[in-house]
């Protein structure tokens, strides 16, 4: 697969919790994690489980930060 993205952080799935809709999702980037909001139909599509080897591939306009 190739993606336009170039922001893709290789890491761990450490938690996978599921809603009706939507789930969260939790990933260890090198000791960091990462959490992303994706739909269960999704999650069912790649059979995502626990310990998978993902890549979260970040694309956004705007980084915040804030102290």
């Amino acid at each position: 697969m190739k993606i336009s993205a170039r922001n893709a952080l290789k890491g761990k799935v450490v938690d996978i919790a599921k809603g009706q809709i939507v789930a969260k999702v939790k990933v260890d980037v090198g000791g960091q994690f990462v959490t992303s909001l994706v739909s269960v139909e999704a999650i069912d599509d790649l059979d995502l489980k626990v310990g998978d080897e993902v890549s979260a591939i970040i694309k956004s306009t705007e980084v915040m930060l804030a102290k």
